[in-house]
């Protein structure tokens, strides 16, 4: 048995450059046994945009920071502020309806198992289909307990009659926790562990005790981080358009909401396909030709910024950039057993089997 290997570049180069678009606007994609309607895809972009969410509690003796352990800056009000820690691009499929296309099946053909997306896009033809890998969702790391500091309190501490007398003892247990660490680490301490986990052991919950306590006086900060998935669905350059707001107070706001700072995206078409001459194509497309439609992708440059910030810049396949390739019939027919599969993003041949019987 003979096998021919067909690569992409010899598909999209041996081809005719000519297509003619089927008007299939009222029709929906599917499979019969009479033959198909399919969509080729257009390629949007997935943007991730992790923002995290600050919350800050003051603590009890947040008003005797500076006085006691020299920290600078500690406020004494309630606050959440938003950030933006991440943002992710990548490529997805829809269908582009402008691309529509039927098949009709005869008995010249062997091009009847075409395999579709739930979406009604073209993925194989007699062959299992790639199917698009869209990223994992984002889970947030889980949250360790917090310590409770008033367990870590001296009786004299818990029996003192003012919030001021409590944050001076907690502040001597304090110096006390940190000079007992340090004469741990020099050897120095009246009880030394007996080996070097008991040493770690000891080391560890000193830390603890400590941070604890810290805690009283500098207040705790607790930090939730969500995402949120935007859709960019590009047909031509794409020049700043606001694409969310982000206010320091309230989070993500909607684009035209002048309250949160803009963040922006941008898309250069990077014209890597030559331009169908469209007077030759419509002189062809006066004489209809069978096949199987295909897009040939060009490539994208999209740009999310702030200001003159560049947060995410990253090179995509584009469908819509590139042109519209046709497939010859002859392909198909009962002489060679034809597998093909499309790219799942970009509706581009990704692999072209043609076995020839003995």
């Amino acid at each position: 048995m003979k096998k021919t290997m067909i690569s992409l570049l010899l598909c999209c180069s041996g081809l005719t450059t000519s297509w003619a678009q089927t008007a299939l606007f009222d029709y929906k994609p599917g499979v019969t046994a009479e033959g198909a309607v399919y969509f080729l895809p257009k390629t949007a972009i997935r943007v991730s945009v992790l923002v995290e969410k600050s919350t800050y509690i003051p603590g009890d003796f947040s008003n005797y920071a500076m006085r006691y352990l020299r920290m600078k800056d500690v406020s004494l009000e309630s606050s959440i502020t938003y950030r933006v820690v991440a943002v992710k691009q990548e490529p997805i499929a829809i269908p582009d309806t402008t691309k529509a296309y039927a098949v009709k099946f005869n008995a010249k053909t062997v091009a009847a198992n075409l395999a579709l997306s739930d979406d009604g896009r073209l993925l194989a033809i007699n062959a299992q289909p790639k199917q698009q890998v869209l990223p994992q969702p984002f889970e947030a790391a889980p949250k360790q307990k917090s310590e409770n500091p008033r367990q870590f309190m001296s009786e004299d501490i818990l029996a003192a009659g003012s919030t001021a007398k409590m944050a001076e003892l907690t502040a001597r247990e304090i110096y006390d926790l940190r000079e007992n660490k340090n004469l741990l680490i020099k050897g120095q301490a009246d009880f030394m562990p007996n080996d070097g986990a008991q040493m770690k052991l000891m080391l560890e919950r000193l830390d603890q005790q400590d941070k604890a306590l810290t805690l009283l006086f500098s207040g705790v900060t607790e930090r939730d981080t969500t995402e949120t998935i935007m859709t960019v669905i590009p047909d031509g350059d794409i020049n700043k358009q606001v694409l969310f707001r982000l206010s320091q107070k309230r989070g993500l706001v909607d684009a035209d909401d002048l309250s949160g700072e803009p963040y922006y995206v941008s898309v250069e078409n990077l014209k890597t396909v030559p331009t169908v001459n469209q007077e030759m194509a419509a002189k062809k497309k006066k004489q209809p030709e069978s096949g199987i439609y295909v897009n040939v992708a060009g490539r994208m440059r999209s740009t999310i910024s702030k200001e003159k910030q560049v947060l995410s810049v990253k090179d995509l396949p584009a469908a819509q950039f590139g042109n519209v390739e046709l497939l010859s019939a002859e392909l198909f027919n009962k002489h060679y057993t034809t597998r093909l599969w499309l790219n799942p993003i970009t509706g581009a041949v990704d692999q072209l089997e043609a076995e020839q019987p003995k």
